[in-house]
């Protein structure tokens, strides 16, 4: 079982394994004043707090409930049963608070995955981590766990500020951050912990009304929304105990760091904050970064190879660009395919093909980044819940998909960057169950073969595909009006107030006070 869960003291080593737990090490003035690895004295924390300028605002106190609020009955681990197994690690071992404990096993989780089995044992103790690790690995439970796992055994039962954060988590899209909460949501759910989202695009009144009736506990963000809450007074960061940063490579690839920055500048110091680091790439720039923003950090890494080839089936079938939908049609006809994303390189090609295949009757939902942000969670909501069977999806909005189930992953186009195939493959697969993915390859594609091959680190054999998967297509029905051009005119219309530079003033908003709330 892991031994010490309390942080490291600034400048003293935490265990990072024993066979009992043993007793803290943090003091409990420094870890009340919302410090999270400082050693700071009981006396220079109460001056710090003395001189808060949200001393004196109003405030609500929370409300522990007695019972975990989800559950029926009186749950205890031995309905929990998991043989030992050698090589694995179960989360029976991590020594997990029994809330936690059970929503683990209401997902099915029985054995660690590996970016959990060799990241846990340092997070749950406090270190910082900096992670290399594809989607599809468990990353994500990964640092929720050691999230949850600290917010339940370290609780603020007195009173805190609106819009104060405890934990804070950043992801480069909308839709990975929606993901992420949801599985927060997920394993918080025999507890009283509060998860919010912020993501543009969607109602910022909404978003700030939700920020202002509960206490913030777990906080996922965009970085650009972030920072207009921080900017108007409705968020504040100085008081973050752990702090997560998802996709690294991707926040450098879609030129967010300057965001990130700042971000990071008003949180607590890297030796006060516990920061976890996450890219599907260590490059110069990425270990730069993480240099700067962790403390020590332990480092681990999750080659991709093993994501692409141990769960999925790879196939490639040698198709023209003419014999490329007939044989998506009659893929979606066979019996095994319960769900499917299909991914092509452009938006017009994305377009085109849900077109075609609402015409032909299927239940289609189309995700690219010209469609507004509430019809593609609408549609992502519709794909989880089974209402629609196919997702076609471009790299840029399929990066955001992160639903377990989904059988098959059809590239319809092979990309272009090699790493993009292994997040597209990636879809499928998922939380140790198999998948399927299929490629079509006509002769402007095999050239993108080799440096793919190179990358997963195994030969992808062509084939011919079977003969039954070209019959011919019946034919299409009725062209369909679609809703999109209407959605994409409405884009932009739920974005929040803007405020002029002499409203913002202090760090309270407009009104330079911050509101306590129960």
């Amino acid at each position: 079982m892991i031994g010490n869960l309390f942080r490291k003291k600034s400048g003293a080593e935490a265990p990072v394994a024993t066979s009992s737990k043993s007793a803290s090490s943090k003091p409990a003035s420094a870890r009340s004043a919302g410090h999270a690895k400082s050693g700071k004295p009981a006396q220079e924390a109460a001056a710090a707090k003395a001189h808060h300028p949200r001393e004196g605002n109003k405030k609500r106190t929370r409300k522990r409930r007695p019972a975990k609020p989800a559950a029926a009955a009186p749950w205890s681990l031995d309905e929990f049963k998991v043989p030992e197994v050698e090589d694995k690690t179960r989360f029976h071992d991590l020594d997990l608070p029994l809330e936690l404990m059970h929503a683990i096993a209401d997902l099915g989780f029985e054995y660690c995955s590996p970016i959990q089995a060799q990241s846990l044992p340092h997070t749950l103790n406090g270190h910082d981590m900096v992670g290399k690790a594809q989607t599809g690995t468990g990353k994500t439970a990964a640092f929720l766990v050691s999230i949850i796992d600290d917010l339940l055994r370290h609780p603020i039962e007195g009173e805190r500020y609106a819009g104060e954060a405890r934990t804070l988590i950043i992801a480069p899209t909308r839709e990975l951050v929606i993901q992420i909460a949801d599985d927060a949501k997920l394993l918080t759910k025999y507890t009283d912990l509060k998860v919010h989202t912020l993501v543009g695009g969607m109602d910022y009144g909404k978003q700030q009304k939700h920020l202002q009736e509960s206490l913030v506990d777990i906080l996922v963000a965009t970085p650009g929304r972030l920072l207009d809450f921080c900017g108007n007074g409705d968020v504040y960061l100085d008081q973050v105990e752990v702090m997560v940063i998802d996709e690294a490579d991707r926040m450098l690839d879609m030129g967010f760091i300057p965001q990130v920055k700042r971000i990071i500048r008003q949180t607590p110091k890297k030796t006060h904050r516990q920061t976890l680091l996450f890219s599907a790439t260590f490059t110069d720039d990425v270990m730069h970064l993480a240099e700067q923003w962790t403390d020590e950090p332990r480092r681990i890494e999750i080659e991709p190879e093993s994501v692409a080839t141990d769960r999925v089936t790879q196939h490639v079938y040698l198709a023209s660009t003419d014999e490329k939908y007939t044989l998506l049609y009659n893929i979606l006809q066979q019996p095994d395919v319960d769900s499917l994303i299909v991914f092509a390189n452009r938006r017009d090609e994305c377009r085109r093909l849900h077109e075609k295949l609402q015409r032909h009757g299927f239940s289609a939902g189309l995700l690219s980044g010209e469609i507004a942000q509430n019809k593609r969670v609408k549609t992502l909501d519709g794909f989880k819940s089974g209402e629609l069977k196919v997702l076609v999806a471009t790299d840029v909005a399929g990066r955001g998909i992160h639903i377990d189930g989904i059988s098959h992953v059809v590239n319809y186009t092979l990309p272009e960057e090699p790493e993009d195939y292994v997040h597209r493959i990636g879809r499928t697969g998922r939380a140790g169950k198999t998948g399927t993915s299929i490629s079509f390859a006509c002769e402007d594609d095999a050239f993108r073969l080799m440096p793919i091959q190179e990358l997963v680190g195994s030969h992808l054999r062509c084939e011919q595909p079977p003969l039954e998967l070209l019959t011919e297509t019946p034919p299409m029905g009725p062209r369909l009006r679609s809703a999109d051009d209407d959605d994409n005119r409405d884009r932009g219309r739920d974005r929040g107030p803007r405020r002029s530079n002499s409203s913002r003033g202090g760090r309270g908003g407009s009104s330079g006070q911050r509101s306590r709330r129960s």
